[in-house]
């Protein structure tokens, strides 16, 4: 039996994908039934895709908000991804006024017209010296907005379209890809199998 892992469902994520992913790196995924799961679980992972209000909403009318606050802020072992790493930012362009998890300061921004919006395909990542999970490569993104400064207290992994972005960060074990890393081969499967084992070992 694989480390529990507890999804948080955002209600705007192909969980299919993530569960299979998470299953082939060794954990047994289970979907949040309750707060208290996210607050207790050896390791959790938000995934989401699509507007970051939808998935606000019913992060808030599941009771999960304050729980995710106080497990991301504690450094409980953690996986965000795609919409999940900007749910982790004070907000976005793309739903004005309304205010996201705020662990860490920024705003998600939208790609300008200059370059295709969504950047839909393979981009190559490229970790800066602190981090110890992700690994250069290539990753499979979909997304119109990303966050473009590196947040204070994390090491980041950045990638460029119109400009450089953040493709990643890490602060120990607590992981937030913008990448789909259940959609990105070998190197997806790798990364998602060192955060699982790092889980594992109480995130140590």
């Amino acid at each position: 039996m694989g480390l529990r892992t507890v999804v948080v469902a955002t209600g705007t994520a192909n969980l299919a994908s993530v569960l299979a992913g998470l299953r082939r790196a060794g954990a047994d995924p289970v979907l949040a039934s309750a707060p208290s799961e996210v607050r207790d679980a050896a390791a959790v992972v938000l995934p989401g895709v699509g507007a970051l209000a939808a998935a606000m909403r019913t992060l808030e009318a599941d009771g999960m908000v304050e729980p995710l606050r106080e497990r991301l802020r504690a450094g409980g072992p953690t996986l965000c991804v795609c919409l999940g790493l900007q749910l982790l930012a004070d907000g976005s362009e793309e739903s004005p006024g309304v205010a996201a998890l705020r662990v860490v300061r920024g705003m998600a921004l939208r790609y300008p017209e200059t370059v295709r919006v969504p950047q839909m395909g393979w981009n190559r990542v490229e970790p800066d010296g602190g981090c110890s999970l992700l690994a250069p490569g290539w990753a499979y993104f979909a997304n119109s907005f990303r966050l473009v400064e590196a947040p204070d207290g994390w090491s980041v992994a950045w990638s460029d379209h119109a400009g450089p972005f953040v493709a990643a960060m890490e602060r120990g074990p607590v992981l937030a890809c913008q990448f789909h890393p259940e959609l990105s081969g070998e190197l997806g499967k790798a990364l998602l199998s060192r955060w699982v084992d790092r889980a594992a070992r109480g995130g140590a």
